[in-house]
């Protein structure tokens, strides 16, 4: 059962941004297919596969589906697997970790699946080796600037239908390879282009954040404005997939030739906490942004007027714990005269997990955006128009 030419693939994303996936593989040039809470499912060729790869900013994983059939059975399990192209997807001697969830189904014992699913590939593809503890396996996916060392595989076991994919990410697609720095409570990048996209904020208009903390909004920012993929100094498992390495060479090739040499409008990250200024220039220096964004540390009274038009993209601190809310009301409350008096021209967008906090800006806001946040409950709003 070799893998056909247009692969079946999903795309992982934290719930809420689905709609957000679906517009950027639009975008590619890919149709979205059946979106459901976590994902968005799509038929990709093996370029398309490289370029989602590459360039989406929202997914946490693209999987593709390599098998599906039905077993009760460790006999019909083992038969099935034996006809299953491993090769496709497992290079000779590499290392392989079955994730496997069985849920009301004959085959319950979910490490006796994971034996079996072995003993196939052990017998399909030479010198493979294997890792049980999922931790372990994190742990070999870590450094994602190089060739990732372990291929995971998707087990879903549900009502005796048994579904493999093949992990085609490696490490979460949010770990673009450039922040190493973090400050505080730090934002992940797919968060941060999550919340770009929804705000109306476009490429070419000014921008700041000013509670940047590590840097990801600023830099998300420029990589978009800049037309710079966000996998640009990272590898994938699908690399190393036997084939497939000549599709990701062609595409980071384009990639590369349609970078814009400099943003267009100007982007501002503040934060007034040193560390976090100096982390976020050594995240911007890593993703080739450096000199595209104007940090500095600052606090929100000290933001000079401006009497054009921008745009205030941040996420600010939420006081999840109790006690907390009281001592930022003073926070949000600064942050909105401060908008309304020195940037009456400036649209405000944020993550938010108060709406009592959210009143402290006195602006008009409305939801763009609804997901989680670290556990945490959140949605995105910006100004009315």
């Amino acid at each position: 059962m070799p893998l056909p030419v247009a692969l079946t693939c999903f795309a992982t994303a934290t719930p809420g941004i689905e709609s957000l996936l679906s517009d950027e593989l639009r975008a590619l040039g890919i149709v979205p297919a059946a979106r459901e809470p976590g994902g968005v499912e799509f038929a990709a060729t093996r370029a398309q596969l490289a370029e989602a790869l590459l360039w989406l900013r929202t997914a946490n994983r693209v999987v593709v589906r390599i098998a599906a059939f039905h077993a009760r059975s460790f006999g019909e399990l083992e038969r099935h697997a034996a006809k299953v192209a491993w090769g496709d997807v497992i290079a000779a001697g590499g290392t392989v970790h079955f994730r496997v969830t069985s849920k009301k189904s004959r085959l319950y014992h979910e490490d006796g699946i994971a034996e079996r699913l072995e003993r196939a590939v052990a017998g399909s593809v030479r010198g493979v080796k294997f890792v049980r503890a999922p931790s372990a396996a994190e742990e070999m996916e870590a450094d994602v600037t190089r060739l990732s060392d372990v291929q995971r595989i998707i087990v879903r076991v549900m009502r005796d239908e048994v579904t493999l994919s093949a992990d085609a990410a490696g490490a979460l697609l949010h770990l673009r390879g450039y922040r190493q720095a973090v400050a505080k409570a730090p934002l992940r990048e797919t968060l941060a282009a999550a919340l770009l996209m929804a705000s109306g904020w476009e490429p070419g208009l000014p921008l700041l954040d000013p509670m940047c903390g590590s840097g990801t909004i600023p830099i998300e920012a420029a990589m978009m404005s800049r037309r710079m993929a966000p996998g640009r100094t990272r590898r994938f498992a699908a690399e190393a997939w036997p084939g497939f390495d000549a599709e990701f060479t062609a595409v980071r090739e384009r990639a590369r030739a349609g970078e814009l040499a400099q943003v267009s409008a100007q982007i501002v990250g503040r934060d007034r906490d040193a560390g976090a200024i100096e982390a976020a220039l050594a995240n911007a220096e890593r993703a080739g942004v450096v000199v595209d964004i104007a940090f500095s540390r600052d606090t929100i009274s000290a933001l000079e007027p401006d009497g054009g038009a921008g745009w205030v993209v941040t996420n600010p601190p939420y006081g999840a714990r109790i006690g907390e809310r009281t001592g930022l009301r003073d926070l949000y409350a600064v942050l909105g005269r401060v908008i309304r008096e020195r940037r009456p021209k400036w649209r405000l967008a944020m993550l938010s997990a108060d709406r009592m906090l959210e009143a402290q800006l006195g602006l008009m806001l409305e939801e763009v955006l609804r997901t989680t946040n670290g556990g945490i409950p959140v949605r995105g709003v910006r100004c009315k128009t």
